[in-house]
């Protein structure tokens, strides 16, 4: 059996498999459709390809090839060449595949709602299920807010110092370099820390899509505003109090920018009646994107209505990203009666995490088990090797 063994080998020798790795992608300013592709490859030479921070898509040896020569630009004759030479198909066979996987892979970039499972043919699996490396790190630089009566909501009792630039760009580095593609800066408010431009534009040079979650009262400061685009701001999240009217003058200026905006409410006993007329008047800003939550179950019912009045006027429900102290959005309340692994934070731990202002690592905002200290600690203890 040794000697037929050495024998296939010697003649079909195992393909070579691709470097472990994550690489990114980032398409010029100019492009019509601006987008970020991040490629991890695993050691089996299995890739995930992340597409805009969102669509997460899992891919075998030669899909995970073909993404990996489209990020490194490689000519599409050398890369016919290679998969044919890797794999042992003919080359035109290699060069028909990568042409049909770029073009599907163009048409889910230019068309944001295709369904990836249906278009390209690909498996479907089960949200945050197969994760073996973070999608996105949620950084709480800092638990210090603008709002003095909201003080009291941020678990300052555990934290007794906020982390200096230095130290969150050691954190930043060993992200990246375990392979999480994507952060967000939160808090606390986070425009309270006068670093804020410079660790987004930190991210932003190692690859990383780079978010903000704020209560966007500095946002009307234009000069303020516009360090952060500056910086390489890719999306940011604005809490809107609606009582305020400097809230949405900060939501104006940010939709009048390049940048991607996603406006969230939290549905409250005081403001739930007004809700419809509030969702009303951010369409008529501009506004595309919404997110919704309520502080508390009992609000399950107005939640609901409000998410419906959302639809009606056009506007898109974002329910995965970071709300600061709240567990209860549409999706959590509609699913959680049936299956609790679907609810507020059944991606906590799994597709992202979340980092207190001294490094501390929590699966998700509120949840208090301590992982480890990034900053401290070494990645595998707080990830270890085959967590899922």
């Amino acid at each position: 059996m040794n000697l037929i063994n050495r024998i296939v080998e010697r003649f079909f020798p195992p393909v070579k498999k691709l470097p472990a790795g994550i690489y990114h992608y980032q398409a010029p300013p100019e492009a019509e459709f601006p987008y970020r592709l991040h490629l991890r490859i695993d050691q089996e030479g299995n890739g995930i390809l992340i597409l805009n921070a969102s669509t997460v898509l899992h891919l075998n040896l030669t899909a995970a090839e073909y993404a990996y020569h489209l990020i490194k630009r490689t000519p599409t004759d050398a890369v016919a060449e290679q998969v044919s030479s890797r794999y042992r198909i003919p080359a035109k066979q290699a060069l028909a595949d990568f042409q049909e996987f770029s073009q599907r892979l163009e048409t889910m970039i230019t068309t944001p709602d295709l369904d990836p499972v249906a278009y390209l043919g690909l498996e479907r699996e089960d949200p945050y299920s197969n994760v073996d490396t973070p999608y996105r790190l949620d950084c709480a630089l800092t638990y210090r807010t603008n709002d003095q009566d909201g003080k009291h909501l941020a678990p300052v009792e555990r934290v007794k110092r906020e982390l200096i630039t230095g130290e969150w760009k050691t954190i930043l580095q060993k992200a990246w370099e375990a392979g999480i593609p994507h952060v967000i800066f939160t808090g606390g408010e986070p425009t309270l820390r006068p670093d804020l431009p410079e660790l987004i534009a930190f991210a932003e040079e190692l690859g990383m899509v780079t978010g903000l979650l704020t209560d966007g009262l500095r946002l009307t400061e234009k000069d303020y505003l516009h360090s952060l685009l500056r910086s390489g701001l890719d999306h940011m999240m604005i809490l809107l109090d609606p009582q305020e009217d400097q809230s949405w003058e900060a939501v104006r200026d940010a939709i009048a920018e390049d940048v991607f905006i996603t406006v969230h409410i939290t549905v409250t006993a005081a403001n739930h009646e007004k809700l419809k007329k509030y969702l009303k008047k951010l369409a008529e800003m501009g506004v595309k994107n919404i997110s919704l939550s309520a502080n508390s179950p009992k609000l399950k019912d107005a939640l609901m209505e409000s998410r419906k009045a959302a639809a009606n006027f056009g506007l898109n429900l974002a329910w995965d990203l970071p709300v600061p102290y709240s567990s209860f959005n549409p999706v959590a309340l509609e699913l959680t009666e049936t299956d609790p692994s679907t609810g507020a934070n059944a991606g906590g731990g799994k597709a992202w995490l979340y980092v207190e202002p001294d490094g501390d690592v929590l699966p998700a905002q509120g949840e208090n088990t301590v992982l480890g200290n990034l900053l401290t600690d070494p990645w595998e203890k707080i990830w270890p090797s085959g967590k899922t």
